[in-house]
């Protein structure tokens, strides 16, 4: 009996000392969902050097402190995000303890493309579902203006772009309580500062014969090359370090240098 009950104390002793010297289980990675249109989104071979800023995303992060997973999708509104089921795609993939950022603008105003555009009061309704539906899954939505495209005037001033399109999320980001990072004005001082002939660099402006993708060459002011990618990444999360969202704690400590 003697020896039966000093080898379950044994046992139990043994069993306590292992488990005060195993690792705690680490809390899972939060992943940030990307929800927008085709100056966020993934590019496919065809399009490139296209590149969207939700691609350069993950870099401005710790290795390993978060997963980044990007359904944006070029020419998609608020509106067809819902329509085409990739709103419900991303919720699927939500878990408590995620994080969404919403950007949406470009194809909403799109008055001329009735395949896309959003009238102003159905674009803030959208919206305002997004934040709530993210919300209700113990998730948190991050609002953003939308980019701004390269627009001059004869003067070198860099031009709105987006109507009452970026207001609209201001008002909803303040009536909700909804975290904001106004990315149509942080664009639209690097731009200011690269000016009209510097900014040609940071979108998809190539010369006849330049890439294979391009044979005639191409002069887009909305979507970005590599390097107006990384900048405008770069831009978010200078904003987002500005913050006191819990996400910014994850922020590389050493990301303090433009692209």
């Amino acid at each position: 009996m003697r020896v039966r009950l000093g080898l379950l104390l044994g046992l139990c002793g043994w069993a306590l000392a292992l488990s005060m010297s195993a690792p705690a289980a680490s809390s899972p990675v939060p992943t940030i969902h990307l929800a927008g249109d085709s100056t966020l989104a993934e590019k496919l071979p065809e399009k490139r050097p296209e590149t969207g800023w939700g691609e350069p995303l993950a870099a401005r992060f710790r290795a390993g402190s978060v997963r980044v997973v990007n359904h944006a999708k070029n020419g998609r509104s608020t509106r067809t995000f819902i329509e085409e089921g990739r709103w419900q795609a991303l919720l699927d993939g939500l878990r408590a303890g995620d994080w969404v950022l919403i950007q949406f603008g470009h194809n909403d105003e799109s008055v001329d493309k009735p395949d896309r555009y959003t009238p102003l009061p159905d674009y803030e309704r959208n919206l305002a579902r997004f934040v709530a539906e993210v919300r209700a899954r113990g998730a948190t939505p991050i609002l953003l203006t939308p980019v701004a495209r390269r627009r001059y005037d004869s003067e070198g001033r860099v031009q709105d772009s987006h109507g009452e399109y970026p207001g609209r999320v201001r008002a909803l980001a303040a009536r909700e309580h909804v975290a904001l990072i106004d990315m149509e004005r942080r664009s639209q001082a690097v731009l200011q500062e690269a000016g009209v002939e510097g900014s040609r660099r940071l979108f998809l402006q190539l010369a006849p014969g330049a890439h294979r993708n391009y044979p005639q060459g191409v002069e887009d002011n909305t979507h970005f090359s590599p390097l107006g990618a990384r900048r405008i990444a770069f831009e978010f999360a200078a904003a987002l370090r500005a913050t006191d969202l819990a996400l910014a704690s994850r922020l590389r400590k050493d990301d303090d240098a433009a692209p």
